[in-house]
């Protein structure tokens, strides 16, 4: 039995794959924040709390939850069409929820920036659930279908690349 001491050590850009995978969980974190900040405000108003959070989301689906789209609209999805058959008509899916949840994010954080700069306390339920749901679904299918299928047709060369375009979108050095 291996025995771990510390936290477990978060994939790189040498698994990009299981870096894909990770970024569901930070996505996960970020819609439970919200559905939280819905009943802070209800409770508390528009305090430092609820200005913080909404600062840390808007960004984070600004910068990191954008970038794991281009990832995989940029990078994952050519990969994967290219070496199978198959794979363009859940790809063509996908693309169209990133459209989707790219629209429901602008009208989402005109509310959140509000909040973030402390003019407003109004976050509409029904619009956060019509961002949440959509993404929980999307990540669902992501794990069930598209993970999957990346792990068993990329080779060593085309994960590297991925990896590799990966690190650089986010200013990261690479070998």
């Amino acid at each position: 039995m291996k025995t771990q001491i510390g936290a477990p050590v978060a994939p790189d850009f040498d698994h990009p794959i299981e870096m894909l995978d990770a970024c569901h969980e930070r996505i996960q974190d970020q819609i439970d924040t919200l559905d939280r900040l819905l009943v802070h405000l209800a409770a508390h108003g528009c305090d430092e709390q609820a200005t913080r959070a909404a600062a840390n989301v808007m960004r984070y689906f600004d910068t990191a939850g954008e970038h794991h789209h281009e990832d995989e609209e940029v990078d994952l999805f050519p990969l994967l069409e290219a070496q199978s058959p198959g794979a363009a008509s859940l790809t063509q899916r996908l693309r169209a929820d990133h459209a989707n949840m790219r629209a429901l994010w602008h009208t989402l954080r005109v509310q959140l920036s509000a909040i973030a700069e402390g003019t407003s306390k109004q976050l509409e339920p029904t619009l956060v659930d019509a961002f949440a749901r959509p993404y929980r679904d999307h990540i669902a299918l992501e794990e069930s279908e598209l993970l999957p299928l990346a792990e068993r047709v990329l080779d060593n060369a085309a994960a590297e690349m991925l990896g590799a375009n990966m690190a650089r979108r986010r200013g990261v050095r690479v070998r």
